[in-house]
């Protein structure tokens, strides 16, 4: 199968200072692939150097077979490849609803469109409080609203980073639920995590940095049934 987001020997540098070194992965339609860390890994620099946020360079970036090298962000994500930051960035001033408008593109072939109403029957939580300002939300809920926003986008692939880190446990099952829900739809994810307990229930596939290289990649049972790597490279 022709991967749907292809990296081979991806660096990339902060000024002079080299912070990816050839990090190589692929992210099939329908697949979770979690890309596992410490803080300070590396983890959050590959998705920025995949959407051109950051300095970088390789021998192959494409998606949907369309090389993105040297786009600039605006043209990658409308492509279809969706991303959300780690410090959510929704607009505080803006109600649920008017975040989501925000997120709005038009429907890709082959998918059914993302509206305000299905994601509300996917964030429950985001119907409750649809007239709500974001800066009215708790952390997890702008979360949910930050990916909800994103998906209003269509994308074929989310690159999604840190999603569990600071909220309620509650929260983080729901955010489990929630990317269940978008791999059912055949929508790709690249999670970005160091909580790897969350990544392991969601995740077809890991691949384990540290200090800017893949140390593994393979099936996420084989990282499980790692404990030696996971020592290692987590501290666990």
């Amino acid at each position: 199968m022709t991967p749907l987001l292809d990296i081979q020997g991806l660096s990339a540098s902060y000024g002079r200072a080299q912070v990816l070194f050839d990090i190589s992965l692929q992210l099939h339609p329908g697949e979770v692939v979690a890309l596992i860390g410490r803080n300070g890994a590396g983890k959050t620099t590959t998705l920025k150097a995949i959407l051109g946020l950051v300095i970088a360079r390789a021998e192959r970036l494409a998606f949907k077979g369309q090389s993105i090298a040297g786009l600039p962000t605006y043209r990658i994500a409308r492509l279809g490849l969706g991303y959300v930051a780690e410090d959510r960035r929704i607009f505080t001033d803006l109600t649920v609803e008017e975040n989501l408008e925000v997120g709005r593109q038009a429907q890709r072939a082959g998918r059914s469109p993302w509206s305000r109403e299905r994601l509300f029957g996917l964030f429950p939580n985001l119907a409750e409080m649809r007239g709500r300002r974001g800066s009215q939300m708790s952390g997890g809920e702008q979360q949910m609203l930050a990916i909800a926003r994103t998906l209003m986008g269509n994308p074929d692939a989310i690159l999604l980073d840190e999603p569990s880190e600071g909220i309620a446990p509650v929260i983080v099952q729901a955010m489990a639920e929630v990317i269940r829900a978008m791999k059912a739809e055949g929508v790709a994810v690249l999670l970005s995590e160091q909580n790897w307990a969350f990544a392991a229930a969601i995740g077809d596939r890991a691949c384990v940095i540290e200090r800017g290289t893949i140390r593994f990649a393979g099936p996420m049972a084989d990282f499980l049934a790692d404990e030696a790597l996971r020592a290692e490279t987590l501290g666990v």
